[in-house]
């Protein structure tokens, strides 16, 4: 008996060994409920591309405190390509470029946590970003690991340099190390919509990018003889994709791109595209220089009426209801029955608006709510002017200068 103890006792060893083992669950899939409405925040990218530094990210959470941009909703700062150096470290660490962040991107990362702001970085799936920087392909658990120690909040996951991966397989490996990292990170997938993440995206991230680039204009394409690729104006980015609102909701919302508010395009220009990204459920992320911000933009961006449109408990996006003499009509239903109207001028002279509501129903065909006119008055908010503009019993009558927006809200 005595020389069957041993072998017995390892086996028994083994067998402990193996049970705890399988017992290891690796997590798997987007920490749930980071963004049950669409996140608001600022992106360096549009204004600053990589010259970005330290100086650049306190001075823009000062700004976005003392000018009420945070009490409106903006959360988070998102510091897009080029934070860190050319190569990673002899332990295959991501660093921080210490010129352009001299005290250290944790330390710059509890400033603007100090400031009551979240703070977001940005990678890639493939070995290099975009602009040439250290990918995340082969890294993915080390990174994931990387950035929760820093303490972010968000992860921008860009798609350039990934010939050969599947993007898939390659979002939901870095979701699931993330995950197992074990700090909530709201995942932002930017795979420009080549390879529909709407599909596959809503177990893997918060937020999916529909689209290419966006670039400061109303409906132009903007080519790149560089790369042989395209960036979008805000009306071409808006109407890109059809038949995907219906896969966007709270916690996985269709990404529209940032915004180019105060990027240069007229005022009016940049409140039809503010509005169109309230009405479309888009996150709001500015990508303007809030240092040399006017008064006009500010107001653009902290309108508190659009942007509650924007984050609506209900989380539907809206849709074109219907277009005439130039002049669109978006809609967007809302909580407790209320619905976002949108009148779009896409021509280039004023129209006069004289809408009949009985004779326009609204129906949803891919959400179910509908509005009958006919059966149901509405009380109309004006919410650019913030003020009523009488019921839907009698025909809504307006000017609109072209390019320009109004919208209102309709309350039973």
């Amino acid at each position: 008996m005595k020389k069957l103890l041993l072998p017995l006792f390892l086996i028994g060893i083994t067998m402990l060994c193996f049970a705890q083992g399988n017992m290891y669950k690796e997590g798997t899939g987007k920490f749930e409920g980071l963004a049950m409405t669409p996140p608001i925040g600022w992106n360096s990218w549009n204004t600053f591309e990589t010259n970005i530094d330290e100086k650049l990210v306190k001075e823009t959470a000062d700004i976005m405190v003392s000018s009420g941009m945070a009490a409106a909703g903006y959360t988070y700062i998102l510091l897009d390509d080029g934070w860190m150096t050319k190569e990673r470290d002899e332990n295959g660490n991501l660093v921080p470029d210490p010129i352009k962040f001299p005290s250290g991107m944790k330390s710059l990362i509890e400033y603007v946590h100090s400031k009551g702001l979240k703070f977001g970085l940005y990678n890639c799936a493939g070995t290099h970003t975009c602009a040439g920087y250290p990918g995340t392909r082969g890294f993915e658990y080390q990174d994931a690991r990387f950035y929760a120690n820093l303490g972010i909040d968000f992860l921008k996951y860009d798609w350039c340099n990934t010939a050969g991966i599947n993007a898939p397989e390659a979002y939901a490996t870095m979701s699931n190390a993330l995950k197992t990292a074990g700090r909530p990170i709201v995942f932002s997938l930017c795979e420009w919509g080549d390879n529909k993440p709407w599909d596959w995206g809503k177990p893997i991230g918060n937020l999916w990018r529909i689209s290419g680039d966006i670039y400061p204009c109303f409906d132009c394409e903007f080519h790149h003889d560089e790369g042989n690729w395209s960036s979008w104006g805000f009306m071409k980015i808006a109407e890109m994709r059809k038949d995907i609102r219906k896969f966007s909701g709270p916690d996985h919302w269709n990404d529209f791109d940032m915004m180019e508010v105060g990027d240069g395009m007229t005022n009016i220009e940049d409140k039809a595209h503010f509005a169109m990204w309230c009405m479309m459920a888009s996150p709001l992320i500015a990508g303007n220089d809030f240092r040399k911000m006017s008064k006009e933009t500010l107001a653009i961006l902290t309108n508190k009426n659009l942007i509650a449109v924007n984050q609506d408990k209900l989380g539907i996006q809206g849709f074109k209801l219907s277009a005439e003499a130039g002049v669109e009509v978006w809609v967007k239903p809302l909580s407790d029955g209320n619905w976002a109207i949108t009148f779009l001028n896409r021509s280039d002279s004023a129209k006069k608006i004289n809408y009949d509501w009985k004779k326009n129903p609204i129906k949803d065909a891919d959400f179910g709510y509908q509005a009958d006119f006919i059966k149901n008055n509405f009380k109309i908010i004006d919410l650019w002017k913030n003020k009523e503009a009488g019921t839907t019993k009698w025909n809504f009558s307006a000017d609109i200068a072209s390019h320009d927006v109004i919208t209102l809200k309709l309350i039973p």
